[in-house]
């Protein structure tokens, strides 16, 4: 069985985690409810596996998996996500993550995962290609060129909504959403024209 470290900053979730791996005979090395305390144990007592939440404060399971990823650490990452954007799991699989799982079916799939990883394969959650906004289809678009901030827009464009709603939803002023949708028509090469971004949007970024 693997010697683990989990870190999540939801007491509940990080205790429920704790019980059902230990009860399947996993040793829990350590329980961290925040990124600098999981970062900091993973380098002190080097867990064979370290289950992280993705979004997590002090650091983010996605900072610890590229601090680790250029300290060459043995301590293989599966990160625990709400998140199914295509541009968070390439960047993780980018780094070596091992595992990918989303929340909702996390509990389902731990034990798989982690006889997959202790195996030396990675474990990417089956309803993660379903759950992603931009589906196997979209995928041979390139949109490498593109921001983290200008994906994120595009997909609001894709569900319809408007400059007024994306700047509400984001924070930000709709001359920013106007500026971000300019840069994007110019980056895919979309022609100028009314509605033009929208109806490239509903047909390759849903």
């Amino acid at each position: 069985m693997a010697n683990i470290l989990i870190a999540d900053d939801h007491p509940v979730v990080l205790l429920g985690i704790k019980t059902y791996l230990e009860q399947k005979g996993h040793c829990i090395v350590t329980a961290c409810n925040n990124g600098i305390e999981a970062y900091n144990q993973i380098l002190a007592k080097q867990p064979s596996i370290a289950l992280l939440d993705i979004s997590m404060p002090g650091m983010t399971g996605l900072e610890i998996l590229k601090k680790l990823s250029e300290i060459k650490t043995r301590t293989k990452v599966v990160l625990i996500t709400l998140q199914n954007e295509l541009s968070v799991f390439n960047y993780a699989k980018g780094l070596g993550v091992s595992g990918f799982l989303l929340k909702e079916f996390a509990m389902n799939e731990m034990e798989k995962c982690l006889e997959e990883v202790q195996k030396g394969n990675t474990y990417f959650s089956p309803q993660l290609e379903d759950s992603l906004y931009l589906n196997q289809s979209t995928e041979a678009v390139d949109l490498s060129s593109l921001t983290f901030a200008e994906k994120k827009i595009l997909k609001m464009i894709a569900d319809q909504k408007s400059s007024k709603e994306i700047a509400a939803l984001l924070f930000i002023s709709e001359k920013t959403v106007e500026t971000h949708r300019s840069h994007i028509m110019k980056k895919l090469d979309i022609p100028s024209g009314k509605n033009a971004l929208l109806k490239w949007a509903i047909e390759n970024a849903k």
